[in-house]
């Protein structure tokens, strides 16, 4: 579903067995993510933990400021400039805040790679789990569906400057558009990937359209937010709400049916897909189309050349479960 090519020949590679480089010179790999504490990046921690434990002579570790803050985060990543490490692997709450710091971080002889950020320039590779607009788009046809296709709707996003939350909710009105009845208000509201921002914008909402049908939201929080928003005004039949969020979160909403249904990859994969990328490019392995990172979603990804010259690397890691489907997804 997500196919981006670049030529090259395919490297089989298997997480479990590493290669002898893998078990060399001790590598330093520090993960610096949006929040620190949040769910879905404690899950991320639990792969870039799993990655030192496969791949011997690596330490890791994994950093976020306290809330989804550009500024902190740069910060935060100033400080790590002063220390001795080998690689960076950043999910940037705003990519375009961290292009000077990564190009710095990478005339310093740091790898850089990155993850929901395919519009860096200054990156050695990013990661993205899934093709964005195909993500977005699928979540909003399956809101359209339950709207019955018609009626108004809006999007939520943890911030506007999110690379992934906008190309997420321009993928749900691109395919929103296609239903003429369909009609988009207060698009791209800010939750600040806060749950309880994401429930009083979502009580505002509901308060100024009160014949609203549809919620699509792109932080994990904000489904948590508009669901008990939903759940407190007692329209659970009779609003869509559709967005990213995992089942261990969403599960009491799916059962009421304040949320229709979540979209998620598990965080935990990607830290490990960040983190084996960077040992590969510490190492100078080759990075080839159709390779497999030894990761579920990401055991046969495309690769084509970014905006600055590094790579694009997509997996196929995106999954949209409903009441009926969430228990499989222990996550």
């Amino acid at each position: 579903m997500f196919r981006p090519t670049f030529g090259a020949a395919v490297a089989a590679l298997c997480l479990v067995s590493l290669p002898p480089a893998f078990a060399q010179a001790s590598q330093t790999i520090v993960t610096v993510v949006k929040i620190a504490g949040l769910p879905w990046f404690n899950r991320m921690e639990d792969g870039v933990k799993a990655f030192a434990v496969s791949a011997p002579g690596t330490t890791t570790r994994q950093v976020g400021p306290a809330q989804a803050d550009p500024a902190a985060q740069v910060q935060l990543l100033e400080g790590l400039l002063t220390q001795k490490i080998d690689a960076l692997a950043i999910v940037p709450t705003d990519p375009g805040s961290i292009e000077d710091v990564a190009a710095r971080a990478m005339a310093q002889g740091i790898v850089v790679v990155t993850h929901e950020a395919d519009n860096l320039r200054h990156t050695h590779a990013n990661i993205e789990a899934v093709d964005n607009a195909t993500f977005g788009a699928a979540l909003n046809e399956r809101m359209a569906r339950c709207m019955g296709r018609a009626g108004q709707w809006t999007s939520f996003v943890g911030t506007r400057g999110s690379r992934t939350h906008q190309q997420w909710a321009d993928g749900g009105a691109a395919n929103a558009r296609r239903h003429p009845r369909m009609v988009l208000v207060e698009p791209m509201t800010e939750s600040n990937d806060d749950a309880d921002t994401a429930y009083t914008q979502a009580r505002a909402i509901l308060k100024k359209y009160p014949d609203i049908k549809g919620f699509q939201g792109a932080a994990s929080s904000d489904v948590i937010g508009i669901g008990r928003a939903i759940e407190e005004a007692g329209l659970q039949g009779k609003t869509c709400v559709f967005g990213t969020g995992l089942p261990s979160r969403t599960h009491q909403l799916l059962a009421s049916g304040a949320v229709k249904g979540i979209g998620f990859w598990d965080p935990r994969d990607a830290g490990m897909a960040m983190n084996r990328v960077a040992r590969l490019l510490l190492d100078k392995q080759p990075i080839t189309d159709g390779m497999d990172l030894g990761v579920p979603g990401y055991r046969r990804v495309k690769v084509s050349k970014g905006p600055g010259g590094g790579w694009l690397i997509v997996g196929n890691a995106g999954v949209i479960a409903t009441r009926d489907t969430y228990r499989k997804h222990p996550i």
